[in-house]
């Protein structure tokens, strides 16, 4: 799942571990695995200090090019222009681009260009502090909409953008940033589609080779370039940015798989950062990347799934949709049966209803908008449903769509060595989804790619660093957040030295910032004064969302529609 779902270096590791195999039939024997039981297929206990593996990793032909990189990027500077209209941002806004090696072990080799914005600093020239980039998650997230955060947004992003210039950029592969492929957008978003809870034998058959297919698509797409797109790449990227900037020093804001490219960056480049702030962080163990994530997100979004289950029912006077969870969920799986029986307005299948529904699990502000939605299509009026479900018929809605997706698959299957047998697959997601059916299914569909994966993978970086190595860190998590569980931010908290940890204790919404008034002011203390708490802070859960139904329900669902 896109993270909604997370690497470990030495001067190998970044380089392709090993080739993968061939893919398995998808209608015949399982393959050769090409994992051990630790999914992220870590080949063992690292030996020697600490600064033994710290000098590893920032060593070798990848650093030498990520400095001579950042040196070519530091002179040529980035060129700002008007945004071309494929990006849609208005003035002030300005656009550029930012070369960087494909494969940083050979710097003067074949380069792509990355789609960079902007929007300088609205205070005084006093208060100004440089860049400050942004990644939204992923993988496959386009940060280029950041720059009107602050106008647009207002909040706490209206008194940061007072002393920091916003960037935002696109990541390798992603929009217009060597655009990554692996199917025609019509038939990847074609609809309507079933999702079923216990998929059959022959449904598993056809899943498979559906993966198969989109695996070697990518394959043809990009050819050896394919292996290029690991988080180690993506933070030697933003280094080369950051020098295109004139910056010494890098401020970033990651959130979700931003926070791993982050934590990443603060690996490989510990003197280079000067604010760091993750929020809703991912866990960077190397055993949990990627595989084991994914399948730690299903419990996750099924106890998330229960919490607006209660909401909902705690209002069966605004909606009537039944006062136990227990009833709330026949509501929903009456709609979910008809939509397998005969699609809704003939383009809604269950597994569009579950996307639709999928977004509560990211964010409270959707949950009205939701319930208002199955209520109303209960009483006859399908109108609302069938506009929150409905997949854009826009064609750049689509392409936008695939390459996401395409970027999500070439991050995850290339960062690490993922089970090449189907038997641990279907094992492992058939014993999940026992008790945590609503999002396993669907999650391992979309991650079953990277079982026929064609191209190399790396091993996963051991992201850590030693005391006095980084400048205060600030990390913000919620208890209850699904996409990134809790203890993802409590493992980096204790990998980065000196890290702080700030928890919206109860709470579930996915990214905090801009949503608790407690996490706003820390936020705001960091970024403009340098100052942590200390090891960390308490804030108290944002309040329930209010009960509304009918138009302004549906207008909340659109504008709070989270990024995955």
């Amino acid at each position: 799942m896109v993270v909604g779902g997370v690497l470990a270096l030495t001067a190998a590791s970044v380089a392709p571990a090993t080739a993968s195999p061939a893919p398995p039939s998808p209608e015949g024997a399982p393959g050769a695995s090409g994992a051990s039981d630790a999914p992220g297929g870590l080949p063992g206990t690292l030996s020697g200090t600490l600064d033994d593996v710290l000098s590893g990793v920032r060593a070798g032909p990848e650093a030498r090019g990520a400095a001579k990189a950042a040196r070519a990027a530091a002179s040529a500077g980035v060129d700002w222009k008007k945004c071309p209209p494929v990006e849609k941002l208005p003035a002030p806004v300005r656009c550029g681009t930012v070369s960087v090696p494909v494969d940083y072990a050979e710097p003067d080799g074949e380069k792509i260009k990355l789609t960079v914005s902007r929007t300088a600093a609205t205070g005084p020239k006093g208060k100004r502090q440089g860049p400050l980039l942004y990644n939204p998650g992923g993988p496959g997230g386009s940060g280029m909409t950041f720059p009107l955060f602050g106008a647009g947004i207002g909040g706490v992003w209206k008194k940061l953008h007072e002393s920091y210039d916003f960037v935002g950029y696109a990541p390798r592969g992603v929009g217009r940033s060597a655009p990554l492929s692996c199917q025609d957008p019509k038939k990847f978003t074609k609809g309507p589609s079933d999702s079923p809870l216990h998929p059959s034998a022959a449904y598993k058959r056809k899943m498979r080779g559906k993966a198969a297919a989109y695996a070697s698509g990518c394959a043809r797409a990009q050819g050896d370039r394919l292996r290029h797109y690991t988080t180690p790449d993506n933070a030697r990227d933003l280094d080369v940015v950051r020098a295109a900037l004139g910056a010494k020093k890098l401020n970033f804001f990651g959130v979700s798989y931003g926070t791993y490219i982050g934590s990443v960056y603060a690996t490989l480049f510990p003197s280079h950062v000067r604010r760091l702030v993750l929020d809703s962080v991912v866990d960077p163990r190397a055993e949990k990347v990627w595989y084991r994530a994914n399948l730690e997100q299903n419990p996750a979004f099924e106890r998330r799934w229960n919490d607006w289950k209660k909401w909902v029912a705690s209002h069966h006077s605004v909606y009537k949709l039944g006062k136990s969870p227990r009833a709330v969920q026949r509501a929903y799986d009456a709609v979910r049966d008809a939509a397998d029986r005969s699609p809704l307005g003939a383009r809604i299948g269950s597994k569009e209803l579950y996307e639709a529904y999928l977004d509560v699990g990211y964010d409270d502000s959707v949950w009205a908008g939701q319930a208002s939605a199955l209520s109303a299509f209960r009483k006859g009026r399908p109108k609302e449903l069938l506009t929150l479900a409905s997949s854009s018929s826009d064609k750049e809605a689509a392409v936008e769509e695939e390459n996401g997706n395409a970027v999500y698959n070439a991050v995850q299957c290339s960062d690490a060595a993922w089970p090449r047998d189907w038997s641990r697959w279907d094992r492992d997601n058939t014993a999940l989804a026992r008790k945590a059916p609503f999002n396993t299914w669907e999650n391992a569909w979309m991650n079953l790619p990277c079982a026929y994966w064609r191209s190399a993978h790396a091993r996963p970086l051991d992201v850590r660093t030693a005391p006095g190595e980084l400048p205060p860190v600030l990390l913000l998590a919620a208890t209850r957040d699904a996409a990134t569980p809790y203890g993802g931010a409590q493992e980096t908290h204790r990998r980065l030295a000196g890290s702080s940890l700030v928890t919206e204790r109860g709470a579930g919404t996915h990214g905090v910032t801009g949503g608790n008034k407690c996490a706003d002011a820390h936020l705001r203390t960091y970024l403009l004064e340098g100052k942590t708490p200390g090891d960390g802070a308490e804030c108290a859960g944002r309040p329930a969302p209010e009960p509304v139904a009918g138009a302004k329900a549906a207008k909340r669902t659109r504008a709070g529609s989270p990024e995955k």
